[in-house]
């Protein structure tokens, strides 16, 4: 049973709504395989840029749902890190509308997007080891990256909670609002969405690759590289035109 609503490309952007409201749309092995399908295929369409994740009714992901691991359970974690997994890997760029409580392997799911925004019902919650279980999916790879090792200590160590307005003070969401957190997410990957594609997904690598780097030199030679690369584009010669007809009709 299909448990993700997907909303076709409008603008170069994609929506993916995790909809099993009734679970607080947990991660089950299905819905991390239908997640994953789901990100190839947008990843290997050219007319999707960006695409927006958030769940249907009060939750945004309530974690994942463990009682369907048996024993196979180094397997099934697997299976399940699969579904955020193909999110954090993506080239597409990736904007979590944080619509209610990410707990858990929900949390992993927004860490794992560019962007995170938060509404006025989300919580962010590591919950682990409340539950007795390790943190897993790479989460305090992820979490002490976004907010730093202090945070992800309070957050793991201690339990402590974060509200919209905590998390973009901890610097776990860009912005906080207090209406429609989806709709302001599409608003917002509309713009990544009229980018030229392939340009998006470099730079999204580079600031993969220069996030470690400790020498500016090092980051300005790899750059150079990939700009000079970026001018020999069809698509930057059309905007470089377009820009020049602008200036000349002024």
């Amino acid at each position: 049973m299909a448990h993700l609503r997907l909303t076709r490309p409008s603008h170069g952007v994609a929506t993916i709504e995790l909809d099993d409201p009734k679970r607080a749309n947990a991660l089950s092995l299905g819905l991390s395989e239908e997640l994953r399908d789901t990100m190839d295929a947008l990843a290997a369409d050219a007319g999707v840029n960006a695409v927006v994740l958030t769940g249907a009714g009060k939750a945004f992901c309530a974690g994942a749902d463990l009682s369907q691991l048996g024993e196979s359970r180094g397997e099934g974690l697997r299976a399940i890190y699969d579904g955020f997994l193909s999110v954090a890997e993506s080239p597409l760029a990736t904007v979590a509308a944080v619509n209610g409580p990410a707990v858990g392997a929900g949390l992993n799911l927004a860490l794992a997007c560019d962007v995170r925004l938060a509404g006025p019902r989300a919580r962010f919650d590591c919950r682990f080891p409340e539950l007795g279980i390790h943190p897993g999916g790479g989460h305090t790879w992820m979490l002490q990256r976004i907010v730093g090792p202090q945070a992800a200590a309070a957050m793991l160590l201690f339990g402590e909670v974060l509200g919209a307005t905590e998390a973009v003070d901890a610097g776990l969401a860009w912005e906080a609002t207090d209406g429609d957190v989806a709709g302001r997410a599409v608003e917002m990957a509309t713009r990544a969405g009229a980018f030229p594609g392939e340009l998006l997904a470099t730079t999204k690598a580079t600031l993969a690759d220069t996030a470690d780097m400790s020498s500016h030199t090092d980051a300005v030679e790899l750059e150079l590289g990939r700009q000079v690369a970026s001018m020999d584009t069809p698509e930057f010669a059309q905007r470089l035109a377009q820009m020049r007809s602008r200036i000349n009709a002024d």
